[in-house]
């Protein structure tokens, strides 16, 4: 095409939301009329499911639950006065918490207020809430803001040292709905430990996010316990949409963000995504494009660059949010389809020096996204040549790397915003959460559970129960035993490279010897415990 008809291109597929200072591009994705003519019918389906969702049907057929992420920002929409109650109650008691918090009503023991936050969770439970602080917590906001998303020590150990004296003014948020998840409780005893070194008891310190009256772990414990506040994760809500829920809102409030416009941005693009017509809907033009750039099939990655700092940990966010999504191996009729969009991304410009040139050049196995935020700063920008900022370099990678890669037959498309607030997150997030909900009615899979990521918490579990079967073996045995001798006595001979791995391990951290470890050859290496 030349600049004319990329410029009328352009006309055509833009949309944009005046209420909601939002723009989607999506005239650099290569389809044709004709493509879109013969997905148009499909869309019938897709528009008829959100429907269906919204209105309380059984989203997630596998373990027989509602989904209802989409009623926090619109409680009006949920199916019943119950749940309803829930939501309006839920937000009003992050709000008169945080507010508690804030005044100090509630401190810790002999200090006058709270001054930091360790959040402690993973997955949806740590994303959404990480992406948001980085976003839009100020420089000095009410409440410093940490999180142990991770079962490394040394990570951990890193966390608490960023921490510092301040330990006694810090409120633990624990973030699980079972309270099972063991990477979430292992930071919690983490933190019981240093908090108990301290000299501190922790549940002063504590408060809860968890299911309520489903036999929880975490809730039944922090009743035991007595921490300071229990709030509710409802069964309804999936970790990965779960930041408007108080998985997401309770951090944010705390560190003084906005969470009645994060809200309101997530329920006027709600809206906007309810439109039955592609070219009016924006979560509607992602999943169409989505489909065009894999076709169907997960061919091609998405690689998302936000051209904003305070973005960066958007791609990580996506990443979640699609890939433990789309990312299924059958299809709602019970077909081996192998679905899912691969997502990757850091901050532009810094890494198009590490990806462009691939992405110009080398192997065309994916489509860009951008994200475009209009305003540079709040104030005036100093002149690094004369008329031109450092926003308006900026502004200039951004669509020069996009004119780059069409000229190249690359796709791309552009997600433009006027500043990164709270309201633009709320959208952002509604966008993305309505998009993959359309994607996956496209390809008939279930968006809404993770078989995978049960299996993958079920096989590290056994790694870990076969563990406890080697040290108590080794804590009996009158001598140093060879691995075959220790997989007979732990009755697993057929997991040999899974029991080197183990006390290998164990070694490194001298919680066992390995003797003679002639490596690579391994039979006659013998485990002694220390």
């Amino acid at each position: 095409m030349n600049n004319l008809q990329l410029w009328q291109r352009y006309q055509d597929w833009l949309y944009y939301n005046q209420d909601l200072e939002f723009y989607l591009d999506v005239s650099r994705m290569s389809f044709d009329s004709a493509f879109v003519e013969q997905i148009k019918p499909k869309f019938v389906k897709v528009f008829q499911d959100l429907k269906n969702v919204e209105k309380g049907a059984i989203a997630n057929p596998d373990e027989g639950r509602m989904v209802g992420h989409y009623w926090l920002r619109n409680p009006d929409l949920a199916p019943n006065q119950e749940f309803k109650k829930d939501i309006i109650d839920t937000l009003e008691q992050i709000k008169s918490f945080t507010k508690k918090i804030h005044s100090g009503e509630i401190h810790p023991p002999n200090q006058v207020k709270f001054t930091d936050i360790l959040s402690i969770g993973i997955g949806g439970s740590a994303l959404g809430p990480e992406f948001v602080a980085d976003a839009l917590s100020d420089v000095n906001p009410p409440l410093n803001i940490y999180f142990i998303d991770n079962s490394d020590p040394q990570g951990i150990d890193h966390i608490f040292a960023k921490i510092g004296d301040h330990l006694k003014t810090t409120l633990v948020l624990v973030i699980s709905k079972s309270g099972g998840t063991p990477e979430t409780r292992n930071g919690m005893i983490e933190a019981q430990i240093a908090y108990t070194q301290k000299g501190l008891v922790f549940s002063k310190y504590a408060v809860a996010v968890t299911a309520i009256g489903m036999n929880s772990k975490l809730e039944k414990q922090a009743q035991e316990e007595n921490w300071i506040e229990i709030f509710p994760m409802h069964d309804w809500i999936g970790g990965r949409t779960s930041e408007l829920s108080a998985v997401g809102l309770l951090p944010a409030a705390l560190q003084g963000i906005e969470i009645d416009q994060m809200l309101e941005g997530a329920k006027l693009m709600d809206i906007a995504t309810r439109q039955e017509d592609i070219k009016n809907n924006p979560a509607a033009l992602l999943a169409l494009s989505w489909y065009y750039g894999t076709g169907g099939k997960g061919e091609k990655d998405m690689v998302v660059l936000p051209y904003k700092d305070s973005l960066l940990l958007f791609s990580r966010y996506l990443q979640q949010l699609v890939m433990e999504s789309l990312g299924k191996e059958k299809d709602l009729d019970g077909n081996i389809v192998y679905q899912g969009i691969a997502v990757y991304g850091n901050k532009g410009s810094t890494d198009q020096h590490a990806y462009v040139q691939q992405l110009r050049e080398g192997v065309p196995n994916f489509f860009v996204t951008f994200i475009e935020v209009l305003q540079d700063r709040q104030g005036v920008s100093a002149e690094i040549e004369k008329g031109v900022t450092a926003g308006d370099f900026m502004s200039g990678f951004l669509l020069g790397t996009r004119e780059a890669l069409s000229e190249k037959g690359r796709d791309s498309i552009t997600v433009t915003i006027n500043e990164v607030n709270p309201f633009s997150v709320g959208a952002l997030i509604a966008l993305y959460e309505r998009a993959v909900s359309f994607y996956a009615s496209l390809v008939n899979v279930n968006a809404y559970h993770q078989p995978g990521v049960e299996a993958g918490k079920k096989a590290a579990q056994g790694v870990i129960e076969l563990q406890g079967k080697i040290l108590e073996v080794l804590s009996n045995a009158q001598s140093p035993l060879t691995l075959s001798e220790l997989a007979q006595k732990v009755e697993e001979t057929n997991s040999i490279e899974t029991i080197y791995k183990i006390v290998r391990h164990l070694g490194a951290n001298n919680r066992v010897t390995l003797i003679k470890d002639n490596f690579p050859q391994l039979n006659d290496l013998k485990v002694a415990l220390r």
